[in-house]
């Protein structure tokens, strides 16, 4: 398949928009099922994990490819619950283009802002396919209004639909000014196209109108045309919104209803007529691993490209063929049995199979090219964010960022002979997840896990009882607290110890200074490097320093916002040690700290409650019981929603209370916001 009739593209919304009823649909038509799952019945092809059967929810991102109309389409089906962003993002990394499904009586939803800012972060070029034009309430151009107003974005309605809400039957294609009806006894698989009738033909004017004026004003060629009065063709029209979609000065919005199987054709001619293929795209840039680490290096995509160049997006861990490694290609071309070089863990692994990826089926393919998505499988150091190709081009692409976790929990399994079971189904998940992680704390000797969130880790725990058979206890969820200081502080420290009889000696003197909220830690050496001062001492002193940020002050949580610098240092040939001087770096440390008023911070997580708009009085009290602080809201047609700000430890069990204010009908996400003072 050529590149140029390639797709990669994700699926991307807010939960319960119906980004996988649409992908279902996508997948009948293109004849890649044939018979159309129900997520409702545990039955859609891409929720084929079985948690996401049980819950009736997207948990990771599952990949496909189909075809339609000779174009080749990896589709990737993203959640849309916050406590999977990380899924989210992982997939906009690799993706060419997205489609945004958004809910036409809801419009834009705290989720889609989320992942909205994530397409923009990675520059996804996107449409919009306005979907449950069905259910009462539906307004579709309300929802272009509120995604123009919310993103600041150019909006373009390629299509208009005939009716909302209960009298929703079928759209109008306003490049082709032809209406289009679907029967439902074919279930939408046949459709007729026909002339606009006489009731619906002012409206369609008025909107073609609208269409042709945001086109030429986003196309100079076009524009000169329209002020001229002359005559734009569709093709050309086509052409130019192909383009402003692929730059990002414009994003044309579908309509339809994924359930009752209405306007998914047009949405799959979109997706091929106006989403870019892999050459269309900007080359992705890496660092080239033996050269000089700020010169950038560009890898365009190229499949005749001599050295091959790949992302690891994504690993799966499978019971019988072990560790998936889902890999999209930049450039060039690896074949099945080759060896090809991981160059951020610069080993050599071997690629025993190659894969194209079909939900939860398998087909093998011998080798896979520049644009294309497929799983590796034989890799056994492979992480999420890795960069293979080959030993004479070793390019590390930008690896993905995940946020940190923020919420914790103490697992142990049932019986002891399970402990050793117990930990290698975590080291395999956190493999799998990077928002995953587990250590042993050393205080209470406990097994600590932490992720997203409280579905995160449950999710995560009903998998280790169900998929890797591991009988285990869980505690009370815990919050991950960090340490800092409030004020600056200088501290010298003078080092003096006889260890087997010989004297060892070391003095330093360092500042310490809190950093601006969310700055991170950061060392500085103020200190002229002299002659007679060995590298390895001021080494010792920075790997020192480095290490007690993660062990805390007071508290043993990790430090967070903390500057230290280095002011002096006092050598002696005869007497003098890296470990003397990482001794009294880590002394110097933990006094200066204690006496620069240090402070315990706890995390504060940004709150968006959806309530039906009789229930938000109820909705705010509860949140501001729990020390939520409101900061705006914003009126929809028949709800509200709350923009707020909670500490994590007390949103424990709100999931419950805001329902039983609400008698059911409000739901809510959360993000991480910042770290802030304990109170």
């Amino acid at each position: 398949m050529s590149l140029e009739k390639m797709r990669n593209i994700g699926i991307m919304a807010h939960i319960d928009a119906g980004k996988t009823t649409t992908t279902e649909r996508i997948l009948y038509y293109s004849g890649k099922i044939h018979k159309i799952g129900e997520i409702d019945d545990g039955a859609a092809t891409m929720d084929f994990m079985k948690q996401e059967q049980e819950r009736g929810i997207t948990i990771g991102s599952a990949a496909i490819t189909t075809e339609w109309n000779g174009h080749q389409i990896n589709i990737i089906d993203t959640p849309g619950h916050v406590d999977f962003t990380a899924e989210v993002e992982r997939s906009l990394r690799v993706l060419d283009g997205a489609v945004a499904v958004i809910c036409a009586v809801g419009h834009v939803q705290p989720q889609t802002e989320t992942v909205w800012k994530q397409a923009d972060e990675f520059n996804v070029p996107r449409i919009c396919f306005v979907n449950k034009m069905d259910r009462t309430g539906a307004d579709f151009f309300g929802a272009v209004e509120d995604v123009k107003k919310k993103f600041g974005c150019e909006t373009v309605a390629m299509q208009i639909p005939l009716g909302q809400g209960s009298d929703f039957d079928g759209i109008i294609d306003l490049l082709e000014m032809k209406e289009i009806h679907w029967d439902a006894a074919t279930e939408g698989e046949k459709f007729t196209v026909s002339e606009i009738s006489e009731n619906n033909r002012e409206l369609a004017s008025q909107w073609r109108e609208k269409l042709i004026d945001t086109v030429a004003s986003n196309d100079d060629e076009l524009g000169e045309i329209y002020l001229e009065g002359g005559e734009i063709s569709n093709a050309q029209l086509k052409t130019a919104v192909r383009k402003a979609t692929i730059s990002r000065t414009l994003v044309p919005f579908f309509c339809g209803t994924a359930r009752r199987n209405q306007g998914i054709q047009p949405l799959m001619d979109a997706i091929i007529d106006y989403l870019p293929s892999p050459e269309e795209i900007p080359p992705a840039e890496g660092v080239h691993v033996k050269k000089n680490a700020e010169e950038k290096v560009s890898v365009p995509c190229d499949v005749n490209a001599k050295a091959p160049v790949g992302l690891v997006f994504k690993i799966q861990y499978d019971p019988q063929m072990g560790m998936l490694c889902y890999v999209r290609m930049y450039a060039g071309k690896i074949s099945t049995g080759t060896m090809i070089y991981n160059a951020g863990k610069k080993k050599r692994e071997r690629v025993n199979r190659i894969l194209r990826v079909n939900a939860n089926h398998m087909e093998q393919m011998d080798s896979v090219s520049a644009g294309d998505i497929a799983v590796f499988v034989g890799f056994k150091l492979a992480q999420t964010g890795d960069s293979i190709g080959s030993e004479g081009f070793p390019v590390l692409l930008e690896s993905v960022k995940f946020p940190e976790p923020v919420i914790s929990v103490a697992i142990e399994p049932e019986t002891m002979s399970d402990r050793d079971k117990l930990m290698e189904t975590l080291d395999v998940l956190s493999h799998e997840d990077p928002t995953f992680t587990f250590r042993d704390d050393s205080e209470t000797g406990q097994l600590v896990i932490s992720g997203m969130g409280e579905l995160h880790l449950d999710v995560l725990v009903t998998r280790i009882r169900d998929d890797f058979k591991v009988q285990c206890r869980v505690g009370a969820p815990q919050v991950t607290y960090r340490e800092s200081i409030s004020s600056s502080c200088d501290y010298a420290e003078d080092y003096s110890r006889t260890l087997a009889g010989k004297d060892v000696t070391a003095s330093i003197k360092i500042h310490v200074e809190p950093a601006a909220n969310g700055e991170g830690n950061s060392y500085v050496c103020n200190v002229r490097k002299q002659a007679d001062v060995p590298d390895e001492i001021y080494d010792a002193v920075e790997h020192s320093i480095t290490s007690c940020f993660g062990g805390g002050i007071k508290y043993g949580y990790p430090c967070a916002d903390v500057k230290v610098s280095l002011e002096d240092l006092k050598y002696s040939p005869e007497t003098s040690t890296t470990f003397a001087f990482e001794a009294a770096a880590a002394e110097a440390f933990d006094n200066a700290c204690n006496q620069a008023q240090p402070l315990m911070l706890e995390p504060v997580m940004a709150v968006d409650i959806e309530s039906p708009t009789e229930f938000v009085g109820d909705a705010m009290s509860a949140l501001t019981q729990r020390g939520g602080i409101i900061n705006s809201m914003e009126d929809k047609a028949d709800s509200s929603v709350i923009h707020a700000e909670a500490p994590m430890v007390k949103m424990f069990g709100f999931t419950t209370a805001l329902r039983s204010v609400t008698q059911g009908r409000a739901s809510f996400g959360m993000t991480f916001a910042h770290f802030q003072a304990k109170a």
